[in-house]
Parts: C-alpha cells; sequence; structure tokens
C-alpha cells in the first residue's frame, strides 16, 4: 500500500536512529551497552553491565530496518548480540539475568523468565516468526525446553540459579505475565492455560497485579507493591482467546476492565497503583498503557465481536513487537532472504545462483560475525539438503549437529568452572513446590473459586514433571 504524498520521511528518519546507535554494539562480545548519547556515542562512563532483555530485544525493530533499507549492519549487529548471550549460557541452556558486555562474564546469575530477561525468549521466537530464519527457532527450542524443565513449577515459574538450577525466588513477578501469550505462539496451550489461570488469581486477591507476588508467604513481596499499568497479564489473556474462543478470558477481561475504570481512573487518564492494596494512586501514566494494555483490550473484545479487523483479517500477518507495535510480515520484510532462491536468479550481493549448489558464491558461513556490505540471507539447512552437491556449501558438513553448524559453544567465566554437582537440590525445591501448590491452592480457596475451573482438569501434561526433585539435568 502506497501512502499519497509519503516519500519514506519517518523510514529516513529510523536509519538516522538507528546509526547513532551502532556504536552501543562496539564491545569484545558484541552485547550493547544499556545506552548510548545520540549526539557523541558511547560516554566513557558508560556501564559495562547491561541486562540479558536490553542486549537482546533489538531484532525485531533492526532486522525490519535493514530490509526496508536494503542494508544488513542493523540486522548483523543485533543478531550478534544475540549470539553472544546465546553462547554465554549454562551448560543447562539458562542465561542469566545482567552480563558484562566486555569480559562476557555474568554479574547477576539469576535465571527466569520475568525481570531482565523476558524479551531475549519472545524475541527469539518472534524474530523467527517474523523473518523465518530458523537459527531463532533453534535457539528459542533449547531455551524453552530448559525453562520449562528447571523454572516451570506448574503451575509456576520461579527463579533459579543458571548454573545448578536451585531456586533463589519462589516469586510471581508481574512480568512473567507475557508468557502464556508467548506460549500461544509456540503452540503449547494446556502449560499457558494453567499458568494463566494462577496468575489471574493473583489479579482477583488485589483488583491488579503487584509487581512481586512471594509464593512461600502467601503475601505481596516487600517494596513491589505497586501496579504500574502494565499490560502482560492482559497480553496473555487477549493471546489465549484468540486460540482457544474460551469465554473465560472475557470475563478475565471484563474484570481487568472494572479494575483500571473503578481503581486507576484519575482526571487525566490513568494513573500508577502505588499499592495494589490500599489502591492508593500516584500521579503517573507510562506510554506502554496506551500502546500495550489499552491496545490488548481492545483487540481482545473487538475478536469477541468478530475477526473483521485489520489485525485480525488483513492483508498480512502481524507480528507485535515487546512493546505492542505491530510488524507486517509483508513479502518486503518476510521473505527478504528468499527474492533470490530460485535458480538462476541474480541476488543482492552480485553473486549469481549456482546450478549445482543453489548457492550464492559469494555467501559467507553461517557463524560469520564479520560486518559485511552486502545483503546475506540467514543460511537454510533446508537448502543444503536438496542440493546435489554439499561439498561446496561453505560452512554446512551434513556430520555436524545443529548447535554446531551454527557455531554456538558454551563459555565458561575464566575464574569459575561449572560445577555439576546438584546435592541437595532435589530436597530443598521439593520444598520449595510444594509451598507454592499449597499456595495456590489457598489463593482459590479464598475466592471461593476451584483451580480446575480454570485450567483445563482433564488435560494432562506429561512432558513436565511437577516437582524439580523429579528432573535432573538435560
Amino acid at each position: 500500500m502506497k501512502i499519497q504524498n509519503y516519500d519514506d520521511e519517518l523510514l529516513h528518519l529510523a536509519e538516522d536512529l538507528a546509526r547513532r546507535m551502532l556504536p552501543a554494539f562496539e564491545t569484545p562480545t558484541g552485547i550493547p551497552f544499556g545506552s548510548v548519547n545520540l549526539l557523541h556515542g558511547v560516554d566513557k562512563y558508560e556501564s559495562k553491565i547491561t541486562s540479558t532483555a536490553g542486549g537482546g530485544t533489538l531484532t525485531l525493530e533492526f532486522g525490519v530496518l535493514s530490509r526496508l533499507t536494503n542494508d544488513p549492519i542493523f540486522e548483523q549487529v543485533t543478531k550478534n548480540a544475540v549470539r553472544g548471550i546465546w553462547a554465554r549460557r549454562s551448560k543447562i541452556n539458562l542465561v542469566g539475568a545482567h552480563i558484562n558486555v566486555f569480559s562476557g562474564d555474568w554479574t547477576q546469575k539469576d535465571a527466569g523468565i520475568g525481570t531482565s530477561i523476558d524479551s531475549f525468549y519472545e524475541y527469539l521466537l518472534k524474530a523467527y516468526l517474523l523473518f523465518g530464519d530458523e537459527e531463532y527457532l533453534f535457539m528459542f527450542q533449547e531455551a524453552y525446553k530448559s525453562a520449562m524443565h528447571y523454572l516451570f513449577h506448574d503451575p509456576w515459574y520461579v527463579e533459579v540459579n543458571m548454573n545448578s538450577a536451585i531456586t533463589v525466588w519462589p516469586l510471581f513477578n508481574s512480568l512473567q505475565a507475557f508468557w502464556p501469550g508467548l506460549q500461544v505462539l509456540y503452540g503449547d496451550i494446556a502449560p499457558a492455560m494453567r499458568t494463566h489461570a494462577a496468575f489471574f488469581s493473583v489479579w482477583k486477591k488485589y483488583g491488579f497485579t503487584p509487581e512481586g507476588f512471594n509464593l512461600a508467604s502467601l503475601s505481596i513481596q516487600s517494596g513491589q507493591r505497586s501496579y504500574p499499568l502494565r499490560p502482560e497479564l492482559i497480553e496473555s489473556t487477549y493471546w489465549l482467546f484468540k486460540a482457544t474462543r474460551d469465554f473465560r478470558y472475557l470475563d478475565a477481561g471484563r474484570d481487568m476492565v472494572a479494575s483500571l475504570q473503578y481503581g486507576a481512573k484519575c482526571p487525566c487518564g490513568y494513573c500508577h497503583i502505588s499499592d495494589v492494596e490500599s489502591h492508593e494512586q500516584e500521579d503517573h501514566m507510562e506510554s506502554f498503557f496506551l500502546a500495550e494494555t489499552v491496545k490488548y483490550l481492545w483487540l481482545l473484545f473487538d475478536l469477541a465481536v468478530g475477526p473483521d479487523n485489520m489485525v485480525e483479517n488483513g492483508p498480512y500477518k502481524y507480528v507485535f513487537s515487546t512493546e505492542g507495535h505491530l510488524l507486517p510480515a509483508t513479502p518486503e520484510i518476510a521473505l527478504a532472504n528468499q527474492r533470490c532462491s530460485y535458480l538462476g536468479a541474480f541476488c543482492k550481493d552480485g553473486g549469481k545462483r549456482d546450478a549445482s549448489a543453489g548457492i550464492s558464491f559469494s555467501y559467507h558461513e553461517a557463524n560469520d560475525t564479520r560486518i559485511i556490505n552486502a545483503w546475506l540471507p540467514p543460511f537454510s539447512s533446508s537448502e543444503a539438503h536438496h542440493s546435489s552437491t554439499s561439498n561446496s556449501i561453505k560452512g554446512f558438513c551434513p556430520a555436524l549437529t545443529h548447535d554446531q553448524k551454527f557455531g554456538f559453544s558454551y563459555i565458561l567465566e575464566k575464574h569459575e568452572a561449572y560445577n555439576a554437582e546438584f546435592s541437595g537440590h532435589a530436597q530443598s525445591d521439593s520444598a520449595v513446590v510444594a509451598v507454592m501448590n499449597a499456595s495456590y491452592g489457598t489463593i482459590m480457596h479464598e475466592q471461593n473459586q476451584d483451580p480446575n475451573e480454570l485450567t483445563d482438569a482433564n488435560s494432562s501434561d506429561e512432558t513436565h514433571s511437577q516437582f524439580v526433585g523429579e528432573k535432573n539435568p538435560i
């Protein structure tokens, strides 16, 4: 669709902004600094510590920009950042919360799905959904398997040490609430429904979800009593209704609207709730309230009326960014790397497709981290398997595992050898899980509600064990 009297003015501004951000990626690990001065570059006193989410959540935006400007630099630096984080995962495929962008050492080794890590998982899957790059899918599948094995204590999630998997925080924090929605995108509906029911029980208890809810003490975590109008639980409610058309999620959405209307509405908009028990308001409203919270509520109820809108029934499918922005899977974006895939085609890098190998002569290895001036489509293993000869394909060997082909390896910290001993792990975590399961039952009992009414009582998910004591390292 061509907009009349528009000549890519916003695209030029976006490109200019992204180029001013590129100095942040000039680190030994490829993981970017947390902030950059758009006029002068990275300040010499800038912290070398950044969060995993901050370092791994630019993939969609920068990838789209590369496709729209035909300049691979933006996508390449963000992919290198993701690779830099993933290469430093633990032996059990968990990542920590904060990392030193120069040394690559983890400065906070608590692994979870919430604060400081959440959108790293989110963008692994969404980058695959939007761009079709199976390298992201491979990383997500490995990361998701470990998250469900070590962090999931049905229906809750906890934070554990990334190396030993010992529980460090039996805590529900509000940023975890995006996870059921991500599970819907991945097709893992049953655990998503159970977790959403547990999270929503906390909302019902207070009228909002506090920033932190202690699963051991059944109380609000000290210092985390606020609700800053976050969208994550509403986002998951929308995705679950979209997947199941179960009206329980419309009922949940109605309760959320009621809470916002009667508890958060103020003269000039909607206010932060500084205490979810007293519902005391704070004169502040983040932009994500309009970009995400209200948007997902509108999409939820509009979908209940019918799919007659651009998101549900438009010319393209959309992938939502972590800030709720819609990125269309247009051919220019989603199929950019397939435009020169047919036999005899001329690619943007000037290399002609080889009739026998099916790949451009100027193609680099999939794990090449050099920044080049030509468009490099990600390597697809399906191309190699259908080629008549594999010896001429750089970076591919049928004997290599998927992990080896993409060049990922474990990077241990210099001063710390990995300790594979898990003594005491089973006993301590089993006790935590028992308390958490009892907590969930208590919450539902306080609301005079049967937990099975909010979950699929007949579903059996044998792939996920309820007790950490039953789990062994992958």
